[in-house]
């Protein structure tokens, strides 16, 4: 339960609208089942946010990020027999020539995936997916989003999978050149 509120917080930071999203469908099929907990935060909780005192430049950026943030919704299942079906299940209602694939990690006992929604430059939607042995979830953010601000948002709060975020944007060490030897 600690994960799931500590995902709502960080999803706090970077959400928007919930009009017509890749996963309604989803969230719509599996609302009114209590073995599943549910997370919704509406763009007015994200502008309340925005009224706090930022006492470092830091602070003013996160609060700055949260302030274009327009939605919310964590759907989590812990202990489910099903988590990896619920994980594939999740990705066939997903219209993926309208998303790209920002990260993909898998292992023994779960697979994560962030898929965004891009359009002008500016990520206007961020998914997260997992899917492990024992348990599920999915998490759609709306608004303008910096991957940034998430991924250290994620961090603080210990939100498991958001930290690999904050390599997005760091280059490759394999890009480097080899130096050359005198």
């Amino acid at each position: 339960m600690k994960k799931i509120i500590a995902a709502v917080v960080l999803m706090l930071v970077a959400t928007g609208g919930f009009a017509q999203d890749a996963i309604s469908k989803f969230f719509s099929k599996y609302q009114a089942d209590e073995s599943f907990s549910q997370v919704t935060v509406s763009s007015k909780m994200f502008g309340l946010f925005t009224n706090m005192e930022a006492d470092t430049p830091e602070d003013k950026e996160v609060l700055n990020a949260i302030s274009k943030l327009k939605g919310l919704r964590i759907l989590a299942k812990e202990d489910a027999r099903n988590a990896r079906e619920l994980y594939k299940e999740a990705f066939t209602l997903i219209p993926m020539k309208d998303y790209e694939e920002l990260l993909s990690v898998r292992d023994k006992d779960k697979d994560m995936k962030f898929l965004i929604k891009e359009s002008g430059g500016k990520i206007s939607e961020l998914i997260m997916i997992m899917g492990g042995t024992k348990d599920f979830m999915v998490m759609t953010l709306f608004g303008e989003i910096d991957l940034k601000q998430v991924s250290r948002i994620g961090k603080k709060m210990n939100v498991e999978g958001l930290e690999k975020l904050e390599k997005m944007n760091q280059p490759d060490k394999s890009d480097k050149q080899p130096e050359k030897k005198n």
